[in-house]
């Protein structure tokens, strides 16, 4: 009897420590659900390329600006409610911003990423500190989440906008985190305790911005979102400029996302041990060079490419995050490591969406874009030799 009790009280326990991966399901759709809207959105709000290209970029400027800032208002009000405070925030402006006028789009579409933002850096420390005996493990079903979240939101995106109109396949978004909330809401009120510090915490502390590795692994993080914004916003755009209908393009961005789902799954099997972490970085890296060379020589095999960028972009996301969660040794240590990685990375990523536009718009074809996109990824390649060596922290401190 007192087993069973114990058993069952071990899986609740199990169960609200999950939570954590639902939350992550709400971390992509408000921003991927807008990719293959863009003509629509661009038609009906008289948008260029350049300037859907910010659209889409908007959401990063926040993240970049949002991130530094979570640790303070996870020192403040705790990581959980923090977090449960960030998808209410996301479920209203998510829900308002397509019926709001064309600033409501632009104030609603830039509140969204900072709302994200406080997902973005707390729910990896959250998980670590839950799944503290395997952090690449769990950090791969994590980014699992992130992307079935936004693969869900690719593929309903434009049937949503046939059957009703663009505006209801956004705000849908706002409904969805109001659901992830409640499911949170007890992981809220019932926080668990802050860990008590060890006693090498006190040892040396060296500020984050000023820690070599540390602006390798923000690089890393900045270049794998860049490639993975340019993707997420201007696929089906750059498919259907080559003669490719709007409801396949949303299909093959779906595949993208879905194909995500796999790389972020299988390679934590490269990153489950410090030897290993080099090559699983470099590993995951190569995909997303062979897919946009691809889309450059051979674009009438925009599927298979869109699946080999897949696979890299979620086993590069996974292995960005992971070298986070391993570079820091203390929740907060984490926090504020994850906040300097995602703030200065997003910042780098924001261009990339503009610059593709801007690029597009000036030469009129995406053949420039995506060489320069390509040389990005090859720099990627190079930081992850780099970030992903063996490597011991001191204590890290922002």
């Amino acid at each position: 009897m007192g087993s069973d009790v114990a058993v069952s009280a071990q899986r609740r326990v199990a169960l609200v420590t999950a939570t954590a991966f639902l939350v992550a399901l709400s971390l992509r759709p408000a921003l991927t659900a807008v990719g293959p809207l863009l003509p629509r959105i661009g038609l009906d709000e008289n948008l260029g390329e350049a300037a859907q290209g910010l659209l889409g970029t908007l959401p990063l400027l926040a993240f970049a600006v949002a991130s530094p800032l979570v640790h303070f208002a996870s020192k403040r009000f705790g990581m959980e409610r923090a977090v449960l405070v960030s998808l209410l925030v996301l479920a209203v402006a998510a829900a308002a911003r397509p019926y709001t006028g064309i600033a409501g789009l632009w104030v609603g579409t830039a509140v969204v990423g900072a709302a994200i933002a406080v997902g973005n850096v707390l729910v990896p420390v959250i998980i670590k500190r839950d799944y503290a005996a395997h952090v690449s493990r769990a950090t791969g079903v994590y980014t699992a989440f992130i992307t079935g979240g936004a693969a869900i939101a690719s593929i309903v995106a434009v049937p949503i906008a046939d059957a009703a109109d663009w505006r209801l396949s956004l705000a849908i978004w706002g409904g969805f985190a109001v659901l992830i909330a409640l499911v949170w809401l007890p992981r809220s009120l019932h926080p668990a305790p802050a860990p008590a510090p060890r006693a090498d915490d006190e040892a040396a502390p060296v500020s984050v911005w000023r820690q070599p590795m540390a602006w390798l692994v923000t690089g890393f993080m900045g270049l794998q979102s860049t490639s993975f914004y340019l993707l997420v916003n201007w696929l089906p755009t750059i498919e259907i400029s080559t003669g490719v209908s709007e409801r396949t393009a949303g299909v093959h961005l779906f595949l993208f996302q879905g194909f995500g789902l796999i790389g972020g799954l299988t390679i934590p099997r490269l990153l489950k041990n410090p030897v290993s972490q080099r090559a699983g970085a470099v590993t995951a890296s190569v995909p997303i060079l062979v897919a946009l060379l691809g889309l450059l020589a051979a674009p009438q095999l925009a599927l298979v490419w869109a699946m080999i960028a897949g696979l890299g972009q979620g086993a590069a996301l996974v292995a960005a995050l992971t070298l986070i969660s391993l570079r820091g040794r203390t929740p907060h240590e984490t926090t504020q490591l994850s906040g300097m990685a995602q703030s200065v990375g997003y910042l780098l990523a924001a261009a990339g969406p503009v610059l593709a536009g801007s690029l597009t718009e000036q030469t009129g074809t995406w053949q420039t874009t995506l060489i320069v996109f390509a040389a990005l990824s090859t720099l990627q390649i190079a930081l992850a030799v780099a970030a992903g060596r063996d490597y011991r922290p001191t204590r890290l401190l922002g």
